[in-house]
């Protein structure tokens, strides 16, 4: 007889982070503490990819273009001394919105304060997917609540030409900025991140996320992931989630009358399923539809599995009339 390589009693919500945990993007704490103009920089950006075609440039990917940039201001001295460790700190004074972290946490306890849902062993995971920093993330309020990041990093002190050969020089700690990007995520390559949650590659990594794997062996189904995201750039993850069952949430800044247009437009398109403010306090709207969509994976989880029990055990032998 076979055995399922997962039990799939994971329930996991996977989060984007600017605009949906944080009513702004991380980055701003960088450009407080160094006092840049935020809107210079981002308006730059903006340009990039026009600077990079006069340079005889076509292949652009301009949704981590902010990287380099960020990487030109540290080289020339504008974030003087910006490494891994100062982002961390600065990822402290990330502001949260409403109910955040503690909703993470409660979510978790709505799950053990079921019976049944406690024999099955469900349990809820929570994984934010970043196209920001991840060093920033994991300074922020939020990190001691989650099981994974995933997120843009960055090289310090690049291993010379030779230091295979040779021990090169060392670079002091005090030192070292950031130099080299190692891990960049874009709003497509998000969907890889997700694939490994399915796959279970993120706590196994001899689990390779390309291999074929069939659904009864993935650690993570898709049925049993919710999505939760802000806008548009999401579009890749949220097809993904909801072709293979996911649930699906947009919130939206509130009182912001543009956000909220954005986000409906998406629900009218079927992007998403729903959608509500960025207002993660117990009794808000958006706090109880993603309870609420647990609660529904729970019992499914259990249904399914009490299921699979009575097809492999089988009804006892009866005596004939």
């Amino acid at each position: 007889m076979t055995q399922q390589l997962f039990l799939q009693n994971i329930i996991a919500c996977i989060w984007d982070f600017d605009k949906t945990l944080s009513p702004g993007y991380m980055q701003e704490p960088i450009f407080e503490h160094y006092k840049v103009d935020a809107k210079k920089f981002w308006r730059e950006v903006e340009h990039l990819p026009d600077a990079y075609k006069k340079n005889g440039l076509d292949l652009i990917s301009t949704d981590t273009l902010y990287l380099n940039h960020l990487l030109t201001y540290t080289r020339e001295g504008v974030f003087k001394g910006l490494n891994n460790s100062r982002l961390r700190k600065l990822g402290a004074k990330i502001e949260l919105y409403k109910g955040l972290p503690q909703f993470f946490e409660e979510i978790k306890q709505f799950v053990s304060t079921h019976a049944d849902w406690r024999q099955h062993d469900i349990q809820i995971e929570h994984y934010i997917v970043s196209t920001g920093l991840r060093q920033m993330i994991l300074g922020s309020k939020i990190a001691p609540y989650v099981d994974g990041v995933w997120g843009c990093e960055f090289v310090e002190d690049a291993p010379p030409p030779g230091y295979l050969e040779k021990v090169g020089k060392t670079v002091s700690k005090n030192l070292r900025i950031i130099s080299q990007i190692a891990y960049a995520l874009d709003n497509t390559t998000k969907t890889r991140a997700v694939f490994e949650i399915n796959k279970g590659s993120n706590k196994i990594p001899e689990i390779d996320v390309n291999a074929m794997i069939p659904d009864a062996d993935r650690r993570v189904p898709f049925q049993n992931m919710i999505y939760v995201a802000d806008g548009p750039s999401d579009i890749p993850v949220f097809s993904l989630i909801n072709r293979y069952g996911g649930r699906t949430f947009a919130v939206y800044q509130p009182e912001s009358s543009k956000e909220f247009s954005q986000v409906n437009s998406l629900q009218k398109q079927k992007r998403v399923q729903s959608f509500g403010e960025a207002n993660y306090t117990k009794g808000s709207q958006t706090a109880m539809w993603i309870t609420n969509a647990v609660g529904e994976i729970s019992a499914q989880i259990v249904e399914n599995r009490e299921r699979a029990l009575g097809d492999k055990i089988g009804k006892p032998p009866k005596h004939l009339e």
